[in-house]
């Protein structure tokens, strides 16, 4: 069974203000380079050579955003939580994002740094 659904079915039923951060939060992306992004059944990921950040969670006046980093980036103010991944050695920082205001240079400096990490070649 495939779990991919397209974006217009993922996003149907979302809150016009959840699809409106979505939106911006897809243009602040596309600003850094050629990013790539598909809705599977319970999230959207995003994605460059591999996944560097997904978006799991549509409220009706936020998004929920995962950046996976190889190390805990504890010293912020935008990371709501960060959890370690079971069974892998990556630690999921989760930020809730209400304002297009919310991405601000803190976030922005961690999307590239998600970003950059999704441009890694494997070998």
């Amino acid at each position: 069974m495939d779990n991919n659904k397209s974006l217009s079915e993922f996003l149907q039923g979302k809150s016009a203000m959840s699809i409106e951060l979505f939106d911006h939060f897809v243009s602040c992306y596309q600003q850094l380079g050629d990013v790539k992004f598909h809705a599977t059944k319970t999230m959207i990921a995003f994605s460059s050579r591999i996944n560097f950040a997904y978006i799991i969670q549509f409220g009706k006046n936020f998004i929920d955003v995962v950046f996976p980093f190889k190390q805990p980036y504890e010293d912020n103010l935008c990371f709501r939580k960060i959890k370690p991944v079971p069974g892998s050695d990556d630690y999921n920082h989760h930020i809730r994002i209400y304002y297009k205001e919310d991405i601000n240079d803190e976030v922005l400096k961690y999307m590239y740094m998600a970003y950059e990490n999704g441009n890694v070649k494997l070998c």
